[in-house]
């Protein structure tokens, strides 16, 4: 006898959870052929804010924790990531890429984890500064988290491109609300099913699945959000992103000009780009 696969029905990650969208409805996830492999949840508007107020929630704690301990969970994502590494390599070879390739981005993703947990409490001295001050002062400037993150993934690379911008923000104690590929979300839910075993406490990442055309504006004009990546926003969705920023007087950080090369996309620099920067002066004493 033959017999029908199960087809999956992907949900929302939402402070810790996965709720089905408050819309109840779906999409279907297709391979590069066409046809349809899951079915996904298709996010909305009260969505997004649910997965805000989560990251707002989490955020004081989580950037309360130590860089070792942050360090600790990251590398334990990537232990998940390299546990599922099948499945991983299922999910992004969904995208058309060849079997060798997908074993590769799975790699990469896994390194990629690794190597930012090995930042982790290393960042704030290499960041920070002691400044040298005319008078009996210490002047310490010190880098500090941002604080909720609206994460715009990238539509190629769906695992190694997502990782590479999620590790990054997360490490200094940011927490993110993250927009899946449309195009290709199942290595974006696959990944939330990790860090759903992986000890990251409940809101520090959050992944909605969906259209972008109606999630990114109010992401960027949630005045909530402290900052949006927009590595994954599509050029003709920039204007409207930095403009609903500006009113919030929140940061957005642009993709560089050109194709990004997901392989080499790793740099301490990237986390310096979602944390402020804080200068204290304290007496030496006499």
């Amino acid at each position: 006898m033959s017999r029908l696969a199960v087809r999956k029905t992907y949900k929302l990650y939402i402070d810790g959870d996965f709720p089905r969208s408050e819309s109840g409805r779906s999409f279907p996830a297709l391979d590069h052929k066409g046809e349809v492999v899951a079915r996904v949840a298709a996010g909305t508007r009260k969505d997004l804010r649910m997965a805000v107020r989560a990251a707002r929630r989490a955020q004081p704690g989580w950037a309360a924790r130590t860089g070792y301990n942050r360090g600790q969970i990251l590398y334990r994502i990537a232990e998940m990531v390299e546990d599922r590494a099948e499945a991983f390599g299922g999910a992004v070879k969904l995208s058309g890429v060849s079997a060798a390739k997908a074993r590769r981005e799975v790699a990469l993703a896994v390194d990629r984890l690794v190597w930012y947990a090995g930042w982790a409490d290393k960042f704030a001295q290499v960041m920070g500064n002691l400044n040298p001050v005319s008078g009996p002062f210490f002047n310490i400037s010190t880098p500090e988290p941002t604080g909720v993150v609206g994460i715009i993934a990238a539509e190629p690379s769906p695992l190694l491109g997502l990782v590479s911008r999620v590790a990054p923000v997360i490490v200094s104690g940011n927490t993110a609300v993250v927009l899946a590929s449309e195009r290709w979300p199942t290595p974006s839910i696959t990944l939330a099913e990790a860090m759903a075993t992986a000890d990251v406490p409940k809101g520090v990442v959050n992944i909605l699945t969906g259209p972008k055309a109606g999630m990114v504006p109010f992401l960027a004009s949630h005045l909530d959000v402290n900052a949006v990546d927009a590595f994954g926003a599509e050029p003709a969705m920039m204007r409207d992103i930095e403009q609903e920023a500006a009113a919030g007087v929140k940061r957005v950080v642009r993709p560089p000009g050109g194709e990004v090369d997901w392989t080499e996309a790793q740099s301490p620099y990237a986390i310096a780009a979602f944390t402020e920067i804080k200068t204290v002066w304290h007496p030496k004493g006499l």
